[in-house]
């Protein structure tokens, strides 16, 4: 089992400063082992360095991140689901105009042939600026001006003090 060794976070510049001390150190006459002890990396990533400015010079420096796995959707694609999104759910064949997770996956497979995990499309929604939205549970009976005229009369009448709850007794 060999060991690991993470690159450093840090900016392209400051990892190509370090790619840069190390081959100054080898440059210098120290070993593959020896620059790698005092940079902290492994000796194969000095001999990379090492090799890759012989073949190209001071390009060798420019730090390459990996842009990670390439989105299921193109940019034209989002925009066209977050149009279909805003017709709402109902237009969609939904019972309700709630638009979760699942239903947002299968209009994306119906419409652009492309499966997303339910887990995954709150990403997706982010990046088109959407949030996530949590509706209000209040019972359907529910009578908001009786509700009102209880806070303003009832409940000043009931309540103890101005300040809210007080003991009853000093105990």
């Amino acid at each position: 089992m060999g060991i690991f060794i993470m690159r450093p976070s840090g900016s392209a510049d400051l990892i190509a400063d370090r790619r840069r001390r190390a081959l100054a150190f080898l440059d210098e006459g120290l070993s593959l082992h020896e620059v790698a002890r005092i940079i902290g990396c492994n000796a194969s990533s000095v001999m990379r360095w090492r090799d890759a400015r012989l073949k190209n010079g001071d390009e060798a420096f420019i730090v390459h991140f990996s842009p990670g796995r390439p989105p299921k959707l193109s940019t034209a694609q989002k925009r066209k689901l977050e149009k279909i999104l805003l017709k709402g759910a109902v237009a969609h064949g939904y019972s309700t105009a709630l638009w979760t997770t699942a239903r947002i996956a299968n209009v994306i497979e119906k419409k652009f042939g492309v499966r997303y995990h339910p887990d995954h499309i709150g990403r997706l929604m982010s990046w088109l600026g959407w949030s996530h939205q949590k509706p209000e549970r209040r019972a359907l009976e529910r009578d908001e001006e009786r509700i009102e005229r209880w806070k303003t009369q009832e409940w000043p009448r009931i309540k103890k003090t101005p300040d809210g709850w007080a003991p009853i007794s000093s105990l």
